[in-house]
């Protein structure tokens, strides 16, 4: 063979390489740990217009219902496919939405010990008045409930690839979709004044590149390379239970469940996005055109 062949063999496989920037490297052993992830649809959260006042609420649980567990060969795996920590990342979204102050609830039997201990610790005055009590815990006027109750996986997939002399590449892609409801309890009245539900889909995608050739009559030039790319299941739950206390906030606006410091923060752009996106969303369901719920200028 010339050698011309083995070097336009050579250039080939480092425009494969070269066609993949930044992933040609191997990936670091070690890594900083980072502050939680900060999404959109959270910024979008507190960027909403402040409360006259805010909610006293209560999260007992938000519990998996999906029933999903990872794919395992084996079959001997029970990982679940996401996270089941989901009441932490809807308690810390209700605070951070500075509409609500959560209550502690899961860990209630804990907070009750520890006011036993307190109450034991306290030394009685001496002259036989009773020890102070602590300070009573704070009712919740709302109980937030719900739960994962949708993992859908494999709700599209696709791909291509090519290959010509030996040479040649592929792609393949599939998204997966989560769903979470929430509903508000009032605690007076045992009513549920608000049922509200997101989805967030999960995105997958994968490339690779090959070449296989024959550079002389005994040797073989054969070379891989690829890439995938997830993403982390507990981000999108995150996501899409920011965006379920959205809809909350701004469907308890609409019925009068809870108001805004100033009326003129009915034109808050979030506000009026919401309500578009409802009204489309609704739209396509029915088939209809007309809007199915209040304008933003109308809502209390």
């Amino acid at each position: 063979m010339p050698t011309g062949y083995h070097f336009s063999s050579l250039l080939l496989l480092i425009a494969l390489l070269s066609a993949l920037p930044g992933c040609a490297a191997l990936p670091s052993t070690t890594s900083r740990a980072e502050m939680s992830y900060v999404s959109p649809t959270l910024v979008d959260l507190q960027r909403l217009p402040a409360p006259a006042g805010k909610v006293f609420v209560a999260v007992y649980g938000f519990r998996d219902q999906t029933g999903q567990f990872k794919p395992n060969p084996a079959g001997t795996s029970f990982s679940t496919s996401v996270t089941q920590g989901a009441a932490s990342i809807l308690v810390q979204t209700l605070r951070r939405s500075k509409w609500f102050v959560p209550v502690e609830r899961e860990g209630l039997n804990n907070i009750l010990t520890e006011r036993k201990i307190v109450r034991a610790a306290v030394q009685k005055p001496a002259n036989g008045a009773p020890a102070p009590e602590p300070r009573p815990l704070i009712p919740a006027a709302i109980v937030i409930d719900g739960g994962i109750i949708a993992y859908d996986t494999n709700i599209l997939t696709g791909g291509m690839g090519a290959k010509y002399f030996g040479a040649g590449g592929s792609a393949e892609f599939r998204s997966d979709r989560v769903t979470v409801f929430l509903r508000a309890v009032n605690v007076e009245t045992g009513e549920v004044i608000n049922s509200v539900s997101a989805s967030k889909t999960i995105l997958s995608q994968q490339v690779d590149f090959s070449l296989f050739r024959f550079v002389s009559l005994q040797r073989l030039l054969e070379a891989e390379i690829g890439f995938g790319a997830n993403e982390p299941p507990q981000q999108c739950v995150q996501e899409a239970i920011e965006k379920a206390v959205l809809a909350l906030v701004v469907d308890g606006i609409a019925a009068g469940h809870w108001n805004l410091k100033s009326k003129a923060d009915l034109n808050n752009p979030v506000i009026h996005a919401y309500m578009k996106e409802a009204t489309q969303s609704y739209s396509t369901e029915v088939g209809t055109s007309q809007p199915s719920r209040p304008e933003a200028g109308s809502l209390l």
